[in-house]
């Protein structure tokens, strides 16, 4: 649990943030976080969802601890632990690899060749100032972290795909960077070359969803799963290009 100063939360942001939890349970905590929303370390004056969590914190000050992150413009399942035993246990399990989240991704153009793969590509961070981007490198360089993903093809046209994908390492944009590596960037993602209107619709934000974590639950092990509904933003999208899913 993390302990901190209790932030002043207005009423209005307790019910947007408790508006957001699809699952809770004495030991974690699920939100289904919306594009736009940083998890940590967000802009100045802007609530981040770590601080948006002290509406679930406890008399003494503790408010349930993200055991992930997400990138802001990724809408999708967050997971928070409510109590200590709890983050430790999540933690270890992320670090074992017995965390399997699944992410939709919206990219183009057309369905990536194969159609179904796995992606190893080993990546490299670079920081310019204050701005961090990742790139695919040797993996003999003394830096490279092993990244791995698994993709399938949900459903394609010429214009654009729907793919699933399982990453198999946690780095750092990593479905962004391998999905660009081989030449399907996610739609809305200006950074790694995603384009920003598809069939003359435009992209309204980075078109990456986390849709679902399984995972053994602190108590006791039981395999869980937890699920977040497609958001509306990406469903219209997916419609106007005719892509059915």
């Amino acid at each position: 649990m993390t302990r901190t100063k209790p932030l002043a939360l207005s009423a209005a942001e307790i019910a947007f943030v408790r508006g957001l939890v699809i699952h809770q349970d004495d030991e974690l905590l699920a939100v289904n976080k919306p594009a736009g929303l940083s998890s940590q370390g967000g802009r100045i004056d802007v609530n981040t969802l770590d601080e948006l969590l002290g509406a679930f914190a406890k008399p003494s000050g503790s408010r349930p601890r993200l055991v992930h992150r997400l990138d802001r413009d990724t809408s999708g399942v967050l997971l928070a632990a409510r109590s200590q035993p709890a983050a430790a246990y999540m933690g270890k399990a992320m670090m074992a690899r017995r965390v399997r989240k699944t992410y939709l991704a919206l990219v183009g153009p057309g369905a990536p060749d194969p159609r179904e793969g796995l992606i190893e590509a080993a990546l490299l961070r670079e920081d310019i100032g204050r701005d961090s981007r990742v790139r695919v490198c040797d993996g003999g360089h003394p830096e490279a972290k092993a990244a791995i993903t698994r993709y399938r093809t949900l459903t394609a046209n010429d214009l654009a795909a729907l793919v699933e994908l399982h990453p198999a390492t946690g780095r750092m944009h990593q479905l962004r960077v391998h999905l660009a590596h081989i030449g399907r960037p996610i739609a809305g993602d200006a950074r790694y070359g995603g384009a920003m209107v598809v069939g003359g619709h435009p992209v309204p934000r980075l078109m990456l969803h986390a849709q679902a974590l399984a995972f053994p639950h602190p108590q006791g092990g039981v395999p869980t799963r937890i699920e977040a509904p497609i958001p509306a933003d990406l469903l219209a999208l997916l419609a106007t290009l005719g892509l059915d899913i």
